[in-house]
Protein backbone atom coordinates (compact mmCIF):
# COMPACT_ATOMS: atom_id res chain seq x y z
CA UNK A 1 0.00 0.00 0.00
CA UNK A 2 1.13 3.21 -0.52
CA UNK A 3 0.53 6.33 1.89
CA UNK A 4 -2.60 9.11 0.85
CA UNK A 5 -1.80 11.66 -0.86
CA UNK A 6 -4.34 14.24 0.77
CA UNK A 7 -2.86 14.70 4.16
CA UNK A 8 -6.18 15.26 6.69
CA UNK A 9 -7.53 17.90 7.72
CA UNK A 10 -7.38 18.92 11.39
CA UNK A 11 -10.42 19.25 13.71
CA UNK A 12 -10.91 22.21 15.35
CA UNK A 13 -10.73 22.08 19.55
CA UNK A 14 -11.95 24.30 21.12
CA UNK A 15 -11.92 27.12 17.69
CA UNK A 16 -8.62 27.22 17.81
CA UNK A 17 -6.46 24.28 19.05
CA UNK A 18 -5.65 21.55 16.73
CA UNK A 19 -6.14 17.34 17.09
CA UNK A 20 -2.28 16.58 16.30
CA UNK A 21 -2.24 14.89 12.89
CA UNK A 22 -0.12 12.15 13.86
CA UNK A 23 2.10 11.56 10.71
CA UNK A 24 4.80 9.25 10.33
CA UNK A 25 7.94 10.90 10.42
CA UNK A 26 9.41 8.25 8.00
CA UNK A 27 6.76 7.87 5.18
CA UNK A 28 4.31 10.88 6.27
CA UNK A 29 1.53 8.19 6.07
CA UNK A 30 -1.47 8.89 8.77
CA UNK A 31 -0.33 6.76 12.26
CA UNK A 32 -3.28 5.09 13.47
CA UNK A 33 -3.21 3.65 17.46
CA UNK A 34 -2.29 -0.03 17.73
CA UNK A 35 -4.75 -2.02 20.34
CA UNK A 36 -3.45 -3.16 23.20
CA UNK A 37 -0.19 -0.92 23.38
CA UNK A 38 0.63 2.73 24.15
CA UNK A 39 1.96 3.38 20.54
CA UNK A 40 0.79 4.74 16.89
CA UNK A 41 1.52 2.27 14.16
CA UNK A 42 2.12 3.40 10.81
CA UNK A 43 0.21 0.80 8.49
CA UNK A 44 2.47 1.34 5.65
CA UNK A 45 5.76 0.93 6.74
CA UNK A 46 4.99 0.00 10.58
CA UNK A 47 7.01 2.45 11.96
CA UNK A 48 5.82 3.59 16.08
CA UNK A 49 5.52 6.39 17.65
CA UNK A 50 5.21 5.84 21.38
CA UNK A 51 2.32 8.02 23.24
CA UNK A 52 3.25 10.29 25.44
CA UNK A 53 1.97 9.83 28.67
CA UNK A 54 -0.46 12.89 30.01
CA UNK A 55 0.72 15.13 32.87
CA UNK A 56 -1.30 18.07 34.26
CA UNK A 57 -0.05 22.01 34.62
CA UNK A 58 2.09 20.75 36.99
CA UNK A 59 4.07 18.02 35.12
CA UNK A 60 3.09 15.51 36.99
CA UNK A 61 1.45 12.38 35.60
CA UNK A 62 -2.50 13.29 34.97
CA UNK A 63 -5.63 11.32 36.92
CA UNK A 64 -8.65 10.58 35.04
CA UNK A 65 -11.18 13.42 37.57
CA UNK A 66 -14.43 13.41 38.87
CA UNK A 67 -16.42 16.68 37.56
CA UNK A 68 -18.71 18.47 39.51
CA UNK A 69 -22.23 16.97 38.39
CA UNK A 70 -24.29 19.66 40.06
CA UNK A 71 -22.08 22.66 38.37
CA UNK A 72 -22.43 20.90 35.00
CA UNK A 73 -25.89 20.53 35.53
CA UNK A 74 -26.44 24.36 35.96
CA UNK A 75 -24.56 25.55 33.41
CA UNK A 76 -22.36 23.40 30.80
CA UNK A 77 -19.48 26.50 29.62
CA UNK A 78 -19.22 26.79 33.27
CA UNK A 79 -18.93 23.45 34.75
CA UNK A 80 -17.39 21.59 32.26
CA UNK A 81 -14.93 21.73 29.60
CA UNK A 82 -15.80 21.57 26.62
CA UNK A 83 -14.84 21.30 22.66
CA UNK A 84 -15.92 22.45 19.32
CA UNK A 85 -15.73 19.66 16.96
CA UNK A 86 -16.64 18.68 13.06
CA UNK A 87 -19.32 16.16 13.46
CA UNK A 88 -22.06 14.58 11.00
CA UNK A 89 -25.69 12.75 11.99
CA UNK A 90 -27.00 9.70 9.88
CA UNK A 91 -30.17 10.84 8.24
CA UNK A 92 -31.15 7.21 8.30
CA UNK A 93 -30.30 6.48 12.30
CA UNK A 94 -29.53 9.77 13.48
CA UNK A 95 -26.32 8.51 14.85
CA UNK A 96 -23.62 11.74 15.70
CA UNK A 97 -20.19 10.69 15.43
CA UNK A 98 -17.31 12.41 14.19
CA UNK A 99 -15.59 9.92 11.25
CA UNK A 100 -11.54 10.66 10.25
CA UNK A 101 -11.07 13.80 8.88
CA UNK A 102 -9.94 13.08 5.64
CA UNK A 103 -12.73 11.05 4.34
CA UNK A 104 -15.42 12.60 2.69
CA UNK A 105 -18.02 9.98 1.86
CA UNK A 106 -18.25 6.46 3.72
CA UNK A 107 -21.24 4.15 5.63
CA UNK A 108 -22.87 4.84 8.61
CA UNK A 109 -21.03 2.45 11.02
CA UNK A 110 -24.42 2.39 13.35
CA UNK A 111 -26.53 1.33 10.11
CA UNK A 112 -24.82 0.81 6.98
CA UNK A 113 -26.89 3.59 5.08
CA UNK A 114 -24.02 5.27 2.53
CA UNK A 115 -23.58 9.43 3.76
CA UNK A 116 -21.98 12.09 2.30
CA UNK A 117 -20.71 14.08 4.26
CA UNK A 118 -21.25 17.59 5.47
CA UNK A 119 -19.60 18.03 8.83
CA UNK A 120 -21.20 20.93 11.25
CA UNK A 121 -19.48 22.36 14.32
CA UNK A 122 -21.31 21.64 17.63
CA UNK A 123 -19.61 22.42 21.29
CA UNK A 124 -19.92 19.35 23.10
CA UNK A 125 -18.50 18.29 26.73
CA UNK A 126 -14.72 17.18 26.18
CA UNK A 127 -14.24 13.56 27.31
CA UNK A 128 -12.17 13.42 30.74
CA UNK A 129 -10.87 9.33 30.00
CA UNK A 130 -10.97 7.02 27.17
CA UNK A 131 -10.90 3.15 27.52
CA UNK A 132 -8.01 2.30 25.00
CA UNK A 133 -8.60 -0.76 22.38
CA UNK A 134 -7.48 -4.21 23.47
CA UNK A 135 -8.37 -6.46 21.22
CA UNK A 136 -6.89 -5.63 17.93
CA UNK A 137 -8.94 -6.01 14.39
CA UNK A 138 -7.82 -9.55 13.12
CA UNK A 139 -9.16 -11.17 16.73
CA UNK A 140 -12.16 -9.13 16.73
CA UNK A 141 -13.10 -10.24 13.29
CA UNK A 142 -12.41 -14.05 13.81
CA UNK A 143 -14.84 -13.82 17.01
CA UNK A 144 -17.23 -12.50 14.35
CA UNK A 145 -16.44 -14.99 11.67
CA UNK A 146 -17.05 -17.62 14.71
CA UNK A 147 -20.26 -16.43 15.84
CA UNK A 148 -21.74 -15.97 12.01
CA UNK A 149 -20.54 -19.75 11.48
CA UNK A 150 -22.30 -20.63 15.01
CA UNK A 151 -25.78 -19.14 14.29
CA UNK A 152 -27.57 -22.57 12.65
CA UNK A 153 -30.18 -21.44 11.23
CA UNK A 154 -29.57 -18.29 10.17
CA UNK A 155 -29.87 -17.83 6.42
CA UNK A 156 -26.76 -19.09 3.97
CA UNK A 157 -26.80 -16.27 2.13
CA UNK A 158 -26.32 -13.89 5.46
CA UNK A 159 -23.24 -16.38 6.61
CA UNK A 160 -21.67 -15.59 3.02
CA UNK A 161 -22.26 -11.74 3.04
CA UNK A 162 -21.11 -11.58 6.86
CA UNK A 163 -18.01 -13.52 6.32
CA UNK A 164 -16.76 -11.75 2.40
CA UNK A 165 -18.22 -8.49 2.51
CA UNK A 166 -19.06 -7.07 6.21
CA UNK A 167 -16.09 -5.31 7.80
CA UNK A 168 -15.86 -4.80 11.26
CA UNK A 169 -15.24 -1.33 12.63
CA UNK A 170 -13.82 0.71 15.81
CA UNK A 171 -16.17 2.77 17.29
CA UNK A 172 -15.93 5.35 20.36
CA UNK A 173 -18.98 4.99 22.69
CA UNK A 174 -19.78 7.80 24.72
CA UNK A 175 -20.73 6.87 27.94
CA UNK A 176 -21.54 9.01 31.53
CA UNK A 177 -20.38 7.91 34.72
CA UNK A 178 -21.91 8.71 38.17
CA UNK A 179 -20.81 8.82 41.79
CA UNK A 180 -23.42 9.74 44.30
CA UNK A 181 -24.00 9.65 48.40
CA UNK A 182 -27.55 9.20 49.04
CA UNK A 183 -29.65 9.23 52.36
CA UNK A 184 -33.14 7.53 51.82
CA UNK A 185 -35.68 7.39 54.27
CA UNK A 186 -38.48 5.12 53.84
CA UNK A 187 -41.71 3.64 55.18
CA UNK A 188 -42.69 -0.26 54.53
CA UNK A 189 -43.86 -3.10 56.57
CA UNK A 190 -42.02 -6.36 57.57
CA UNK A 191 -43.28 -9.48 56.90
CA UNK A 192 -42.61 -12.56 59.39
CA UNK A 193 -43.82 -16.16 58.54
CA UNK A 194 -45.27 -18.37 60.64
CA UNK A 195 -47.01 -21.65 60.25
CA UNK A 196 -50.82 -23.47 61.74
CA UNK A 197 -52.36 -26.60 61.32
CA UNK A 198 -55.58 -25.90 59.33
CA UNK A 199 -58.40 -28.63 58.56
CA UNK A 200 -58.64 -32.51 59.84
CA UNK A 201 -58.31 -35.82 58.79
CA UNK A 202 -56.99 -35.99 55.58
CA UNK A 203 -57.35 -32.37 54.90
CA UNK A 204 -55.08 -31.26 58.03
CA UNK A 205 -52.13 -29.49 56.24
CA UNK A 206 -49.69 -26.98 57.88
CA UNK A 207 -50.47 -23.44 56.39
CA UNK A 208 -47.34 -20.37 56.11
CA UNK A 209 -49.14 -16.82 56.91
CA UNK A 210 -47.19 -13.85 57.08
CA UNK A 211 -47.73 -10.97 60.38
CA UNK A 212 -47.29 -7.62 59.00
CA UNK A 213 -46.07 -5.09 61.03
CA UNK A 214 -44.91 -0.97 60.12
CA UNK A 215 -41.24 -0.40 59.44
CA UNK A 216 -39.54 2.92 58.76
CA UNK A 217 -36.06 3.85 58.74
CA UNK A 218 -32.94 6.01 57.16
CA UNK A 219 -30.38 4.02 54.83
CA UNK A 220 -26.96 5.14 53.47
CA UNK A 221 -25.61 4.30 50.08
CA UNK A 222 -22.44 4.89 48.44
CA UNK A 223 -22.43 4.96 44.68
CA UNK A 224 -19.27 4.95 42.38
CA UNK A 225 -19.61 4.80 38.60
CA UNK A 226 -22.14 3.48 37.87
CA UNK A 227 -22.52 3.71 34.19
CA UNK A 228 -24.71 5.07 31.63
CA UNK A 229 -24.15 4.80 27.74
CA UNK A 230 -24.62 8.48 26.35
CA UNK A 231 -25.77 6.79 23.20
CA UNK A 232 -29.12 5.12 21.64
CA UNK A 233 -27.09 3.74 18.79
CA UNK A 234 -26.77 0.60 19.45
CA UNK A 235 -29.77 -1.74 20.80
CA UNK A 236 -29.72 -1.51 24.39
CA UNK A 237 -30.29 -5.23 25.77
CA UNK A 238 -27.23 -5.74 23.10
CA UNK A 239 -24.78 -3.29 24.59
CA UNK A 240 -26.11 -3.75 28.02
CA UNK A 241 -24.87 -7.59 27.95
CA UNK A 242 -21.27 -6.20 26.84
CA UNK A 243 -20.65 -5.00 30.69
CA UNK A 244 -18.68 -5.19 32.73
CA UNK A 245 -15.82 -2.64 31.51
CA UNK A 246 -12.77 -2.27 33.06
CA UNK A 247 -12.96 1.42 34.01
CA UNK A 248 -10.21 0.52 36.11
CA UNK A 249 -7.83 0.87 33.12
CA UNK A 250 -8.98 4.45 32.17
CA UNK A 251 -6.51 6.72 31.11
CA UNK A 252 -6.89 10.68 30.73
CA UNK A 253 -8.23 11.78 27.67
CA UNK A 254 -5.28 12.10 24.56
CA UNK A 255 -5.94 11.88 20.73
CA UNK A 256 -3.90 9.44 20.27
CA UNK A 257 -6.20 7.07 20.80
CA UNK A 258 -8.57 7.65 18.53
CA UNK A 259 -6.58 7.39 15.67
CA UNK A 260 -7.65 5.36 13.02
CA UNK A 261 -11.23 5.21 14.94
CA UNK A 262 -14.49 6.59 14.80
CA UNK A 263 -15.53 8.47 17.68
CA UNK A 264 -19.64 8.89 18.60
CA UNK A 265 -20.70 11.83 20.32
CA UNK A 266 -23.58 11.78 22.56
CA UNK A 267 -26.95 12.59 22.73
CA UNK A 268 -27.59 11.98 26.47
CA UNK A 269 -27.06 14.96 27.99
CA UNK A 270 -25.56 14.82 31.37
CA UNK A 271 -29.50 15.37 32.73
CA UNK A 272 -31.16 12.65 30.72
CA UNK A 273 -28.59 10.27 31.85
CA UNK A 274 -27.96 11.48 35.81
CA UNK A 275 -31.65 10.32 35.61
CA UNK A 276 -30.70 6.74 33.83
CA UNK A 277 -28.59 6.66 36.83
CA UNK A 278 -30.82 7.03 39.38
CA UNK A 279 -32.85 4.71 38.40
CA UNK A 280 -29.85 2.15 38.42
CA UNK A 281 -29.45 3.77 42.05
CA UNK A 282 -32.90 3.47 43.53
CA UNK A 283 -32.93 -0.87 42.46
CA UNK A 284 -29.72 -0.76 44.94
CA UNK A 285 -31.70 1.28 47.40
CA UNK A 286 -34.44 -0.41 47.36
CA UNK A 287 -32.17 -4.09 48.31
CA UNK A 288 -30.85 -1.97 50.92
CA UNK A 289 -34.12 -0.75 52.41
CA UNK A 290 -35.20 -4.60 52.44
CA UNK A 291 -32.43 -5.73 54.42
CA UNK A 292 -33.00 -2.82 56.73
CA UNK A 293 -36.41 -3.90 57.35
CA UNK A 294 -35.62 -7.10 57.56
CA UNK A 295 -38.02 -10.42 58.51
CA UNK A 296 -39.09 -12.49 56.37
CA UNK A 297 -40.52 -10.50 53.16
CA UNK A 298 -40.83 -6.77 52.79
CA UNK A 299 -43.45 -4.11 51.63
CA UNK A 300 -41.59 -0.82 50.72
CA UNK A 301 -44.45 2.07 50.39
CA UNK A 302 -42.63 5.07 50.54
CA UNK A 303 -38.63 6.00 49.68
CA UNK A 304 -37.72 9.41 49.76
CA UNK A 305 -34.07 10.24 49.01
CA UNK A 306 -31.29 13.13 48.97
CA UNK A 307 -28.03 13.23 46.88
CA UNK A 308 -24.71 15.01 47.88
CA UNK A 309 -21.09 14.59 46.56
CA UNK A 310 -22.46 14.55 42.61
CA UNK A 311 -19.66 14.13 40.52
CA UNK A 312 -19.51 12.62 36.56
CA UNK A 313 -17.03 11.36 34.25
CA UNK A 314 -17.90 11.74 30.49
CA UNK A 315 -15.53 8.52 29.11
CA UNK A 316 -15.64 6.96 25.76
CA UNK A 317 -15.74 3.12 25.28
CA UNK A 318 -13.97 1.25 22.65
CA UNK A 319 -16.19 -1.42 20.47
CA UNK A 320 -16.00 -3.48 17.60
CA UNK A 321 -19.18 -3.10 15.52
CA UNK A 322 -20.78 -4.13 12.41
CA UNK A 323 -24.31 -3.18 10.58
CA UNK A 324 -25.93 -4.46 8.06
CA UNK A 325 -29.34 -4.81 6.59
CA UNK A 326 -30.87 -7.97 5.94
CA UNK A 327 -34.31 -7.90 3.96
CA UNK A 328 -35.43 -4.78 5.32
CA UNK A 329 -34.17 -5.04 8.74
CA UNK A 330 -31.09 -4.00 10.20
CA UNK A 331 -29.00 -6.07 12.40
CA UNK A 332 -25.65 -5.12 14.62
CA UNK A 333 -23.07 -7.18 16.00
CA UNK A 334 -20.92 -5.93 18.86
CA UNK A 335 -17.71 -6.85 20.99
CA UNK A 336 -16.19 -5.19 23.87
CA UNK A 337 -12.95 -4.41 22.45
CA UNK A 338 -11.82 -5.27 26.18
CA UNK A 339 -13.03 -8.21 27.42
CA UNK A 340 -13.99 -9.48 23.84
CA UNK A 341 -17.87 -10.08 25.16
CA UNK A 342 -19.81 -10.74 21.80
CA UNK A 343 -23.58 -9.76 21.69
CA UNK A 344 -25.21 -10.27 18.00
CA UNK A 345 -28.25 -9.64 16.00
CA UNK A 346 -29.63 -12.27 13.43
CA UNK A 347 -32.26 -12.72 11.24
CA UNK A 348 -33.89 -16.34 11.40
CA UNK A 349 -34.00 -18.76 7.92
CA UNK A 350 -37.62 -20.37 8.14
CA UNK A 351 -37.16 -22.40 5.82
CA UNK A 352 -34.23 -24.07 7.66
CA UNK A 353 -36.35 -24.10 10.91
CA UNK A 354 -38.89 -25.68 8.95
CA UNK A 355 -36.65 -28.79 7.65
CA UNK A 356 -35.56 -29.40 11.24
CA UNK A 357 -38.65 -29.50 12.69
CA UNK A 358 -39.56 -32.13 9.34
CA UNK A 359 -36.44 -33.73 10.28
CA UNK A 360 -37.38 -34.44 13.72
CA UNK A 361 -40.89 -35.51 13.03
CA UNK A 362 -39.70 -38.03 10.41
CA UNK A 363 -37.34 -39.68 13.62
CA UNK A 364 -40.63 -39.80 15.79
CA UNK A 365 -42.70 -41.12 13.48
CA UNK A 366 -39.56 -44.46 12.87
CA UNK A 367 -39.34 -45.02 16.47
CA UNK A 368 -43.03 -45.32 16.58
CA UNK A 369 -43.07 -47.31 13.52
CA UNK A 370 -40.19 -49.18 14.74
CA UNK A 371 -41.33 -49.97 18.25
CA UNK A 372 -44.99 -50.99 17.00
CA UNK A 373 -42.81 -53.32 14.57
CA UNK A 374 -41.01 -54.87 17.57
CA UNK A 375 -44.18 -55.54 19.74
CA UNK A 376 -46.38 -57.24 17.18
CA UNK A 377 -43.52 -59.65 16.61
Amino acid sequence: MSPPSTPPTPIRIGGSKALAQFSCEKCGAKLEYAPGTTVLKCPYCNHENPIPEVRDEGGAAAEVRESDLNAALASMERGAETMSIGQIECGACKAIFAPAPNITATACPFCGANIVLTRHSATVIKPGAVLPFRIAREQATEMYRGWVRSRWFAPTRLKSRALLDQSLRGIYIPAWTYDAQTVTQYTGQRGDAYYVTVGSGNNRRTERRIRWSSAGGVVSNAFDDVLVLASHSLPKDKADKLEPWDLAALTPYDDSFLAGFTAESYTVSIAEGFEEAKAIMADVIRGTVRRDIGGDEQRISSMQTQYSGLTYKHLLLPVWLSAYRFGDKLYQFLINARTGEVQGQRPYSWIKIALAVLAGLIVIAVIVIAQSYFKSR
